[in-house]
């Protein structure tokens, strides 16, 4: 059996009223749907890839991606909900996590992370303003157990602030996409059309796309 030591954690399960309740997980770039693209980038980064999805019943439209999927024990909690739904799953012994509508994640940049993280806890894009990434982050899965076992607050900068985190400058991360392309993050149908015109929203399971070779 293949040890699992790297981990991808895709979160799902959000209710998407920003874009009408669409679910932006299948909302397309250079054709292909946003979820695809996320398994094509851990493909071969990462030993497991985990979907947390907000039911059992949304898990299942999932099927036919070579993937893992859970789903939110707790709604409402937000992405702190799906995070300790999902870290009770992931086998390895840390885990990239990532929200499902980043379409554009680098993986040079996932690899950066993973091999940076040393004997941290966490290991943090940060931007010069102390905004930070906690969705496009690695964390040793046994601290963000034991965080998440005992904690009260539902906000990803309190967990972050918990852990003994190293923070990685966005300036640090332009040598491998110079652009930072890799941060961002589609919230409305004004953001998705603001990627060109390789972006769209079409009913289409990824299952039977065609989708371009990652970067």
């Amino acid at each position: 059996m293949t040890e699992v030591r790297r981990s991808a954690m895709i979160l799902a399960g959000g209710e998407a009223k920003r874009v009408n309740g669409r679910e932006k997980y299948f909302f397309f770039y250079k054709g292909c749907s946003f979820i695809s693209r996320l398994v094509m980038t851990f493909t071969g980064i990462a030993d497991e890839i985990l979907i947390v999805a907000k039911s059992e019943e949304q898990a299942k439209q999932f099927d036919g991606l070579p993937v893992r999927c859970t789903w939110d024990k707790l709604r409402g909690l937000g992405p702190i909900g799906g995070i300790s739904s999902g870290i009770e799953e992931v086998k390895g012994e840390f885990v990239f996590i990532a929200a499902c509508d980043m379409p554009t994640i680098h993986r040079s940049i996932v690899t950066y992370l993973f091999d940076h993280i040393g004997e941290y806890d966490a290991i943090i894009p940060e931007w010069e303003n102390t905004d930070i990434e906690p969705l496009h982050a690695v964390y040793r899965v046994s601290a963000l157990r034991q965080y998440l076992a005992h904690h009260e607050s539902l906000s990803l900068r309190d967990m972050v602030n918990s852990l003994h985190t190293l923070r990685v400058s966005s300036e640090e991360l332009r040598r491998f996409d110079p652009n930072l392309e890799t941060f961002q993050n589609i919230n409305t149908l004004d953001e998705l059309h603001a990627l060109g015109p390789d972006a769209a929203y079409e009913e289409k399971h990824p299952e039977r796309e065609s989708c371009e070779k990652r970067e």
